[in-house]
């Protein structure tokens, strides 16, 4: 008698309660849990929000960036001062 592996899934789309084989969910009903609705899309219609994630991710990290940047200017510039001043 050999065990079955924990890992190793033979029915990836077996529904453990019932046994029977449900087709690959929708992008809609991915995250729903049996017995739960599914959440409402923000904007129907569209990838649109995730291009507007998209953007908003860069817009932080270019301000990340670019504020990093100021910073580092700054100490350069205090090291710079404190290097010429008269002792």
């Amino acid at each position: 008698m050999t065990a079955a592996r924990p890992d190793t899934d033979p029915e990836p789309h077996a529904d453990s309660t019932d046994g029977r084989k449900d087709a690959p969910m929708s992008q809609e009903t991915e995250g729903a849990r049996p017995g739960e609705k599914a959440a409402a899309r923000p904007e129907a219609g569209g990838g649109d929000s995730e291009r507007r994630m998209e953007r908003g991710i860069a817009l932080r990290a270019g301000f990340y960036i670019f504020g990093t940047h100021i910073f580092a200017g700054f100490v350069w510039l205090l090291f710079y001062v404190g290097e010429h001043a008269h002792k």
